[in-house]
């Protein structure tokens, strides 16, 4: 007959959800609650030191200079917004002053307070009321 539905996989299939990039203190799921998301205590949290996505040590961390694979960040709209990242030399990295994620001038950057990072969008992580971007580790099961 005919093709009735093509059935797409999206980025994030096979990604564990680590929470939201945000400054927000009161979301659960905020980088920035420190009893949610944010818990030193949580163990996929990107503040535990000693998770696989908070270890200075991990190459899946978000705090390992030298980590090659650290999460992904998500607009609400699914748009890809880099890796969260203290590599400074990673492409991909928003620690790159100089990558598409990571310049204080490209529109994509959170680093841009006029661009993805603009504090009056829900979206910027920079906004303390605002949901921030959806944080996206690799599965390792």
């Amino acid at each position: 007959m005919s093709i009735g539905l093509l059935v797409v996989a999206t980025s994030g299939a096979g990604a564990q959800y680590l929470g939201n990039y945000s400054a927000n203190p009161y979301a659960p799921n905020s980088t920035g609650n420190a009893y949610g998301a944010g818990s030193r205590y949580n163990p996929s949290s990107i503040n535990n030191p000693y998770g696989q996505h908070g270890s200075a040590y991990s190459n899946n961390s978000a705090n390992n200079p030298y980590a090659t694979d650290g999460p992904k960040l998500y607009d609400s709209e699914g748009n890809y917004r880099g890796r969260l990242s203290s590599n400074p030399y990673d492409p991909d990295s928003i620690s790159n002053p100089y990558g598409r994620y990571g310049s204080r001038f490209a529109p994509d950057s959170v680093n841009n307070p006029y661009g993805a990072g603009n504090p009056h969008t829900p979206d910027s992580p920079t906004n303390p009321y605002g949901q921030g971007l959806s944080i996206q580790g690799a599965d390792d099961d």
